[in-house]
């Protein structure tokens, strides 16, 4: 049996700030049951480390596009991390 878990660094940019962005995203990531972190950065964007099942990664990123109401997401790049990198469950940090 092959392992299709995988973890995924997202950089999240727009209007994605003091818009419950990151309550959001850890309601969204448990209820696909990953596991990670999500952080407001100095720039006005947001960062998260999402880790799980393939698939659910794949839905996750697909959501981020959406965001909250609110939310005006212009960009979400990514790029692979390791799921070394992810805690066993989903946090919001500073």
């Amino acid at each position: 049996m092959t392992d299709d878990r995988k973890a995924t660094l997202v950089h999240i940019s727009g209007r994605v700030q003091g818009v419950s962005f990151r309550i959001w995203t850890k309601t969204q990531a448990q209820r696909f049951g990953l596991t990670g972190w999500v952080r407001n950065e100095d720039d006005g964007s947001v960062t998260a480390l999402i880790a799980g099942q393939d698939a659910a990664v794949s839905a996750m990123l697909k959501q981020f596009w959406n965001g909250p109401a609110g939310a005006s997401v212009s960009s979400v790049v990514t790029e692979q991390a390791s799921l070394d990198e992810a805690p066993s469950d989903f946090r919001i940090t500073s």
